[in-house]
């Protein structure tokens, strides 16, 4: 016979709330949001992001559609919603002035806990960190967002953690500014970024060794270099160039520090790598820009997957909200999909959490049961009347 529910006993939430544990217990050092008037908010901070993580979770197509979902559906207006419901007004007010400042603090303090939780890839190879921009259409009224007359595109300069799969920070700008400067922002002393060949940038090579900042950069083939020591190379191995250099042109942009640059070849296509790896193998240095592609695949699917390109905000302000919003539903789905699969992010877990909301909020529905009178028994969700 089904166990009936005991109060003493610790329940295990539904999977929903089992997701958004790691925000609920940030709540009470997330820093507060204050109404700017006398009137109280209509919307607070938690209800804005829970909303948020339902619209990037769920297959919403725009902000409306997702008002709609949490005025009508029974489990979005207990849930997520407040008592009184989520006006359009708030709603989209929230979106366009609040909440950014708590939702740096729920990324930075996530992807701190997803960092302590999810196995390193690559244990010997020190932290890597991916650095790339891509670009998010927006539309011509969004002015701010410039990229040519007639386009308007904005772009998400993001470092992502090769090792376990997860991004770390992110930097809104519109579609034309340069890359480079924002490496700064993204990756900290210790670190390895591995950059493709738009990051190419003899100075900025200088100032990274001198900030402890290590770094795998493609650069073009025919980039100027002065060979100070030919490293030995394996005659069986896809390396054909190993050496310490100077990069770039004396007395017009040469480096002050000696760069490591090694040449491969894959496929019949050459690829020549800049480092300040020093002791690594020139194989290892090599597999590791490899690895680079991993920020590319991300890039693809959290835009296919998680509603990037469905914009809710037209403003610089909302579209970073929504842009973090989204990466704090990520890293919610890496520690959950760990956490019950021992395995990364994918379509198939996050359609399977979906599909297991549902059921077990049936479930509840049909047993006449708040979503906190949860049980498991045996592996399987075992519901009991109240």
């Amino acid at each position: 016979m089904p166990r009936t529910f005991d109060p003493k006993k610790k329940q295990r939430p539904p999977s929903y709330e089992e997701l958004l544990e790691p925000v609920d217990r940030l709540c009470p050092s997330i820093p507060p949001l204050v109404a700017r008037g006398n009137r109280p908010l209509r919307m607070e901070f938690m209800h804005q992001l829970k909303a948020l993580i339902l619209f990037h979770l769920e297959e919403h197509s725009s902000g409306r559609h997702l008002l709609q979902f949490l005025q009508e559906d029974d489990f979005a207006r207990r849930t997520i919603a407040p008592p009184e419901g989520i006006k359009r007004s708030a709603f989209f007010e929230a979106i366009n002035n609040r909440g950014l400042e708590q939702l740096f603090y729920v990324f930075n303090q996530l992807q701190a806990e997803a960092t302590k939780v999810l196995p390193k890839k690559f244990e010997d190879m020190g932290e890597l960190i991916a650095i790339d921009g891509s670009y998010i259409a927006a539309v011509l009224s969004m002015y701010w967002a410039d990229f040519s007359d007639n386009v308007r595109k904005a772009k998400a300069h993001l470092a992502f953690d090769i090792n376990r799969s997860i991004p770390t920070a992110v930097v809104l700008t519109d579609g034309k500014v340069d890359e480079r400067p924002y490496v700064n922002q993204l990756l900290s002393p210790g670190q390895t970024g591995v950059m493709d060949r738009n990051y190419q940038h003899y100075k900025d090579f200088d100032c990274w060794i001198a900030e402890g900042k290590h770094f795998v950069c493609r650069i073009r083939i025919n980039s100027k270099m002065t060979i100070l020591t030919a490293n030995p190379i394996n005659p069986e191995s896809f390396i054909f160039h190993d050496a310490l250099v100077y990069l770039g042109t004396r007395g017009v942009n040469q480096t002050k520090n000696k760069i490591r640059v090694i040449g491969y070849r894959v496929n019949g296509k050459e690829y020549w790598i800049a480092s300040d790896l020093y002791e690594l193998p020139a194989e290892k240095i090599a597999e590791i820009y490899k690895a680079r592609w991993s920020i590319e695949k991300f890039f693809g699917w959290w835009k296919r997957h998680l509603k990037v390109y469905h914009i809710i905000a037209r403003s610089r302000h909302g579209l970073t909200v929504q842009i973090l919003a989204g990466l704090i539903t990520y890293l919610l789905l890496a520690i959950y999909c760990y956490k019950h699969h021992r395995e990364g992010v994918s379509i198939k877990r996050v359609r399977e959490l979906r599909i297991q909301i549902r059921n077990e909020l049936q479930g509840m529905q049909s047993a006449q049961m708040s979503p906190k009178v949860f049980k498991e028994q045996n592996g399987e969700p075992t519901l009991a009347k109240t």
